[in-house]
């Protein structure tokens, strides 16, 4: 390696810890921002629950009330720093890319930031009471059921995140077509196995009933139509020479 290289090498790695860094403080004052106004957000979350059972949940755990907390102040810190965080992201690769690649930085980091948004949305105000409707709905009548806080917590959070992302999807489609990483016409005839895969992905991550399951796989493929549309209008063809 000459010393060219490996000052570029030098340069790129610091460029990448700072970059980290700015993550990384930008979180830590929101998380701590999220943390003061923890116990509201803690019965909003529980809301969708607490409609189908009043008795509300337990927590078995002697700590477990401080960690949820955390995750909660966490979730806070995680979605409102999104911007910030796709902002530094893109802008450590945008030296590597060409002017009008960079012109998508704007609508990508907002499209991203609100379709994450819009799919925690959907999993809030959708997802969960039909999940908590099917399992309250088979509960034995000798079982008295109580969700223990932690469970509870680890559940939402990681459906807030499979929704989230499956909402980017568009952005993503989009993204792929307009480097020129996949053409469009690659787009389309995978279409196929995307609808495969979402169905896949959906009987991995979601509860163990087929509503829950569906309303994951079909907006994941209806997305990945969406971004094909969208990237069949902003993409266009490159002219063939005769």
């Amino acid at each position: 390696m000459s010393s060219l290289q490996g000052e570029s090498l030098i340069s790129h790695l610091i460029e990448l810890r700072n970059r980290l860094l700015w993550v990384v403080l930008a979180f830590v004052v929101v998380f701590f921002i999220g943390l003061y106004f923890a116990n509201p957000l803690y019965s909003w979350l529980t809301a969708p629950l607490i409609k189908i059972s009043p008795a509300g949940l337990i927590s078995t755990g002697v700590t477990a009330p401080f960690v949820i907390l955390m995750k909660i102040a966490a979730l806070v810190a995680f979605v409102l720093t999104l911007p910030h965080t796709l902002y530094q992201i893109w802008a450590f690769v945008a030296p590597g890319l060409y002017a009008h690649e960079k012109r998508l930085v704007l609508p990508f980091i907002i499209s991203a930031t609100v379709l994450f948004l819009i799919g925690m949305a959907f999993a809030y105000f959708f997802v969960f009471g039909m999940v908590f409707k099917f399992i309250a709905a088979i509960i034995p009548p000798n079982m008295r059921w109580t969700p223990d806080s932690a469970a509870y917590f680890e559940f939402i959070l990681n459906m807030f995140f499979m929704f989230g992302l499956t909402f980017e999807v568009p952005v993503a489609v989009v993204l792929l077509a307009k480097l020129g990483v996949v053409p469009v016409t690659k787009l389309k005839t995978a279409r196929p196995y995307v609808i495969v895969g979402a169905f896949a992905v959906a009987a991995v991550v979601t509860p163990p009933d087929v509503a829950s399951q569906l309303m994951l796989a079909i907006p994941l493929w209806w997305l990945y139509e969406l971004g094909v549309v969208a990237a069949g209008i902003m993409v266009r063809p490159k002219p063939t020479r005769e």
